[in-house]
């Protein structure tokens, strides 16, 4: 075709710098913002501001420490999106050492009604963690830092001239995190009290998608940049620092500065939590289930070294096993840890049909996804599948379960973010609990390494039965589900039972099996498709299936269809504790993206339901065993799950406030609620 060429047209022209920093400002491209707008800085070095401002505990004498200094770290790029840092904002941060200094500080922060205060330490562990220091805020732009010494010793007796303010309940402490400074306290004897207001959990509940980060937080709501953390030790590697190893000063700016916008961010996100109706999840679920978390991570759980190592080895030769089970099928040697020479043996050399594109890099794609699809059709890539659960198993949890054990405890403190998310499920990390693959044989047997911590305990597994079902039932109102539980019929059976018109007792295995799997797919709302997929049929039959499922359960389909249409009209979703779930693609003109966000809407309802159940829950049981001074303690969670390690004589105590506090933790609810617990020498015996 013809073609007008111009290489004048080609040319490349500087860019518009004014029009990029307002297009980035407007997309929040911080990061491209600094890289590719340069590194100039147009700011002003700004002078101390008058000394004796309302509320400052120093005067005019105030010591030299005491004044605003030229900060360490290096200007902010001038067309960074938030044009305010430390540089070019008034502040006062104080340096306070000194007995004398130390009382005057406890003695101010004990007149306040809030206080907000962060902690620096030597490890991002708060279970391995020493205090370097202390910085607390209650007024903007202003705040206090307090070293403490490195000598155990110094340390406690500085720590305890702060516990009549730490462990007064009148006073609301404000933090970022405030769970991880909370468990720092804890190793010092310290049992944080009163309300918290974290600003991480309360930015989590208005924008539950977004990050939650305080350097984020900052630039968005605040438009101000604080210090970044690397400009005081260095890059992660092996050359990183310690806060222990940063001069003092410079500690004092990072630090104060820490605690001034974390109080400044407090008074921006706590109107938004109200405006939108979340206050009183975050202070009836949230913000007590902080104090919850911080005993169960400070608290860990024992595991058995001896008994991982002599299943590494068992695992090992199973590995082995199977992969030469796998070479003999393939007919050759090849590495079944590369997914190309993986993806070159199956559907080059033995021509196993390839079914969708490759890869970015010209490969065939070997996922789980894409080998689950042939794993029935063909043997060998069943073995390649259970080959790489097998080395993720071993590598992940066996081998590296004795790894995490805390030096100080002998115990494993697994992190719980409840910040993470978007349904509010709590997520763990260091280990991750949440994906040990029970399912299998192989990986139920990691659960028998979890022991309980001396021969006077023994572990008590709490579980919520088929809750989402449950929870569905109650949402939609559907009268023959809710007829199925309160009749305390098998779900999967009754359901087979309708679907296939078949006598409730005379349903097959097969058909029972069938009908789970819908049931299942129905509440994260995948289609004929999936479905088929799953059960390995057509998908004509799928379709075939899901229509019959609906006409039985016609609350169901109705419920969809008006979950869908109201996440449309409100652009959210909520859980039955008022949680939302913003589902901003719901109107997208990608049908991908559109039924995606169709799917989230009606599985959120469900999902966060039942973890806002889990969590109340928890908050209750936590409660009771505080309140009796028991020796037993919530120690995991687990999905549905709560484990506890439970004193033997305290056993039959706790059971019924345990299966009390998880029944009724979402009370008026016509489903019944059914909690099963079994109890062992190891998890994997108690559930």
């Amino acid at each position: 075709m013809p073609i007008e060429f111009d290489e004048q047209a080609l040319e490349l022209e500087p860019f518009d710098a004014g029009a990029l920093s307002e297009l980035f400002k407007e997309l929040e491209f911080r990061a491209l913002a600094r890289q590719i707008l340069g590194e100039e800085s147009d700011s002003q070095q700004v002078s101390t501001p008058s000394p004796g401002q309302q509320g400052s505990l120093f005067g005019p004498e105030a010591m030299e420490s005491q004044r605003v200094t030229a900060s360490p770290i290096p200007p902010l790029p001038a067309h960074a999106i938030a044009d305010k840092h430390i540089d070019n904002t008034p502040h006062q941060y104080h340096l306070i050492e000194g007995q004398e200094a130390i009382r005057r500080l406890v003695g101010q922060l004990c007149s306040q009604k809030a206080v907000c205060f962060d902690t620096e330490t030597t490890h991002v562990d708060p279970t391995q963690a020493e205090l370097v220091g202390m910085s607390f805020a209650f007024q903007p732009f202003e705040a206090y830092y307090v070293p403490v010494p490195a000598g155990k010793a110094e340390a406690l007796e500085l720590t305890e001239a702060f516990r009549a303010f730490f462990e007064d309940a009148a006073i609301l402490k404000i933090g970022q995190n405030i769970k991880f400074d909370a468990i720092v306290l804890k190793l010092y004897g310290i049992d944080l009290a009163g309300a918290c207001f974290d600003t991480m959990i309360a930015h989590y509940l208005i924008e539950p998608e977004l990050r939650h980060n305080m350097d984020y937080l900052a630039e968005t709501y605040l438009k101000y940049r604080p210090v970044p953390i690397e400009s005081l030790i260095g890059k992660k590697g092996a050359g990183q620092l310690t806060m222990r190893d940063v001069p003092v000063e410079n500690v004092k700016e990072y630090a104060a500065e820490d605690a001034d916008v974390t109080l400044q961010l407090r008074d921006v996100l706590e109107p938004k939590l109200n405006a939108e109706g979340l206050d009183s999840l975050y202070w009836n679920l949230e913000a007590p289930l902080i104090r919850v978390l911080t005993d169960m991570e400070y608290e860990g759980v024992r595991i058995d070294p001896l008994y991982l190592e002599a299943y590494s080895a068992e695992l090992e030769k199973e590995i082995l096993d199977m992969e030469a089970q796998v070479y003999e099928k393939a007919g050759l040697r090849f590495n079944i840890g590369s997914p190309k020479q993986v993806g070159e043996v199956l559907f080059e050399r033995l021509k196993i049909p390839y079914r969708g594109a490759k890869t970015k890099t010209g490969q065939y794609s070997t996922n789980e996804d894409k080998l689950v699809e042939l794993a029935q059709e063909f043997p060998l890539v069943d073995d390649i599948l259970k080959h790489r659960g097998l080395m993720k198993l071993k590598s992940t949890y066996v081998d590296a379960l004795p790894k995490m054990i805390n030096p100080r405890t002998g115990r494993i403190h697994s992190s719980f973010n409840q910040a993470l998310a978007a349904t509010g499920r709590l997520s763990s990390n260091n280990p991750n609990l949440q994906n040990i693959p029970i399912r299998t044989p192989e990986g139920a047997k990691v659960r028998k390494a979890f022991i309980p911590r001396d021969p006077d305990y023994v572990l008590l597994s709490a579980d919520y039965s088929q809750i989402e079902l449950r929870l569905i039932a109650e949402i939609s109102g559907d009268e023959a589900m809710l007829e199925a539980f309160q009749l305390n019929q098998d779900i999967h059976r009754a359901t087979a039972a309708r679907v296939f018109e078949t006598p409730y007792d005379e349903v097959t295995k097969e058909q029972r099996y069938r009908a789970k799997t819908v049931n299942f797919s129905i509440i994260y709302g995948a289609g004929a498709t999936n479905l088929s997929r799953q059960l390995n049929i057509k998908r004509q039959e799928a379709k075939d299936l899901i229509d019959a499922y609906f006409r039985q359960y016609p609350g169901l389909k109705a419920y969809m269809d008006r979950i869908v249409e109201e996440a449309r009209t409100k652009g959210f979703v909520t859980t039955l504790m008022g949680r939302r779930r913003y589902l901003r693609d719901i109107h997208s003109k990608s049908s991908l993206e559109r039924s995606n966000a169709e799917r989230m809407a009606i599985n959120t309802p469900i999902q966060g339901s039942a973890a806002d159940m889990i969590k109340a829950a928890m908050i209750g049981i936590h409660q009771v065993i505080r309140e009796n001074g028991w020796n037993s303690r919530m120690v995991l969670q687990v999905h549905d799950e709560l484990v506890f390690d439970v004193h033997r004589l305290e056993l039959d105590l706790i059971k019924p406030h345990i299966e009390f506090h998880m029944r009724h933790a979402l009370p008026g609810l016509k489903v019944p609620i059914l909690v099963e617990m079994g109890v062992g020498e190891n998890w994997l015996e108690a559930h």
